[in-house]
């Protein structure tokens, strides 16, 4: 099929940038988005004599969370609960237009074209997002036993890949999913309840400071998340931050 791409360029991270429209022809509808964007380069680099375009990628298996773009006006595209690697080009029809921006958030500032700066979501972790144990050998595994219900419900949250999905489908550019992902994950542990309340307190402080928005109450980042992260998550939050005071 034919497509055209819109898609976001710039140079640098001071570089005011644009979008610039090119025609790609033959793409096969078995192609991912990432795939595509590869053919893409290619075309650029050996026949047009021109700069590819950057973007990021590492596992492209929806593990890594590195390879976020805003497609079409949506975080990771049209099809449901797929990072944009697994994006497949199926989703779209011949002779579409595609736009293709990277994350928009003040705390995610663009380096360079579809490549955004996610240093941001590293100093939540530091801030928290961990537990202190002593080393020594492993413990017997079943000497802390924890509930199945809690110890799904941390499952749940723990598969969080920190995409910035939540971010980039929110209005206000809100973390909340992720740091909310973070502290229910080991607040339903017994090993994270020593640091709670500092987790807590660090998470949401570090947050507001690294200029994250404040919770939207739209739900979209639920909505749009490609590990289905739940809003639920955003309740205990609330409550472990309350409790930290």
């Amino acid at each position: 099929m034919n497509i055209t791409l819109k898609i976001w360029r710039q140079k640098n991270k001071d570089d005011k940038g644009g979008f610039v429209k090119y025609q790609l022809d033959n793409v096969s509808t078995e192609m991912t988005f990432l795939e595509m964007l590869d053919y893409l380069n290619e075309k650029l680099v050996h026949e047009d004599n021109d700069e590819p375009v950057a973007f990021d990628s590492d596992c492209r298996e929806g593990i890594c969370g590195a390879c976020g773009l805003y497609i079409n006006g949506r975080p990771n595209g049209p099809q449901e609960g797929v990072t944009t690697c697994q994006l497949t080009m199926s989703a779209f029809k011949d002779g579409d237009t595609i736009t293709v921006e990277p994350w928009r958030s003040k705390s995610f500032p663009v380096m360079k074209d579809l490549v955004v700066d996610r240093t941001a979501f590293d100093k939540l972790i530091e801030a928290g997002g961990y537990i202190s144990v002593n080393t020594g050998a492993a413990p017997e595994a079943n000497s802390i036993p924890v509930p199945k219900k809690n110890a799904d419900r941390a499952f749940d949250a723990g598969i969080c890949i920190g995409c910035g999905t939540c971010v980039a489908s929110c209005k206000n550019a809100s973390a909340m999913l992720f740091v909310s992902a973070k502290i229910s994950q080991l607040a339903l542990l017994p090993q994270g309840k020593v640091e709670a309340k500092e987790r807590a307190r660090n998470l949401v402080k570090t947050m507001d400071e690294l200029g994250f928005g404040n919770c939207s109450n739209t739900g979209a980042c639920e909505a749009e998340c490609p590990k289905d992260i739940k809003l639920t998550n955003i309740a205990r939050l609330n409550r472990e931050y309350y409790k930290a005071y």
